[in-house]
């Protein structure tokens, strides 16, 4: 990509980045965690399209089926690594959910099987949204995302926003714009 599109990118950085610096909640340690999860999903991205893209691998493996195989390694490699660091808390835990009587077994588990299926689903759309894209425009737009689900929340939860949030918010859905420009002018090239 030219340098221009380059360019853009870093008022939605520097944006997102400025919504998040005025939080009651903010450490440095929630930013890394959060840069961390931005690399490695841009990563992810990166990665699949390439993957994607070029020479047959497999057979049969599209971006659906790719997906399907690296959720079941994630999956493989995810639950060993949560048993060890977390135990079975998740089992208590439940029960005293269950214990406090908001939910039932039945509904709880209900609850967290469809939070995984639209997960999965949401992921997976994201996915074949990959296959189409470039995969920074994927990562501009998995960032927007974020930042709209942010405004989206103040609204419906009536929280009030800082003026560092406002302008932060702004900044990083005008580099969106920009960035969309930029790579609609490097189409046309």
């Amino acid at each position: 990509l030219p340098l221009p599109v380059y360019a853009t990118l870093l008022p939605i950085i520097g944006g997102v980045a400025i919504a998040s610096m005025k939080e009651l909640s903010f450490t440095f340690l929630a930013l890394a965690s959060a840069m961390l999860s931005n690399v490695s999903s841009a990563a992810r991205g990166v990665l699949s399209k390439k993957t994607m893209s070029g020479k047959q691998i497999g057979e049969n493996l599209d971006a659906q089926n790719l997906y399907a195989v690296l959720t079941a390694m994630s999956t493989c490699i995810l639950i060993p690594l949560t048993l060890a660091m977390e135990g079975t808390g998740f089992f208590p835990a439940f029960d005293k959910l269950v214990a406090a009587g908001d939910f039932t077994s039945k509904s709880l588990a209900s609850l967290l099987a469809l939070g995984g299926a639209t997960y999965y689903a949401y992921n997976e759309v994201a996915f074949l949204a990959l296959g189409k894209v470039n995969p920074v425009t994927h990562a501009v737009g998995n960032t927007i995302k974020r930042v709209v689900i942010i405004v989206a929340s103040v609204v419906a939860f009536k929280t009030p926003m800082s003026t560092g949030s406002i302008i932060g918010s702004t900044i990083a859905i005008l580099g969106t714009l920009m960035y969309s420009l930029a790579m609609n002018a490097t189409k046309k090239k």
